[in-house]
């Protein structure tokens, strides 16, 4: 543990954001998680879990929280995957 005042104060806001940054996180891997359960539901709720996912990733990326590339890259394949579902079913 660190001795000066503003170094303990460092190490504080550092486990806080940790904390935040580890719900942001499981919040976003809830949403591609729901995403991923509706395609075996109708396509009209897999687009609007899409919609949401996509949203979802989008403001992780703005936040600094996964890379843009990241969030590109997710988002991609999760619309490929959704085309590909719905042209296999429908």
């Amino acid at each position: 543990m660190p001795n000066i005042k503003s170094a303990i104060k460092r190490v504080e806001l550092a486990k806080a954001r940790a904390l935040k940054n580890a719900a942001a996180k499981s919040t976003l891997r809830t949403t591609i998680r729901r995403f991923e359960e509706s395609l075996s539901t109708d396509a009209d709720t897999a687009k609007a879990a899409l919609t949401t996912a996509t949203r979802a990733l989008d403001k992780a990326s703005s936040k600094g929280l996964v890379h843009k590339k990241t969030a590109a890259r997710k988002k991609s394949r999760l619309t490929k995957r959704l085309a590909k579902h719905f042209a296999q079913v429908g």
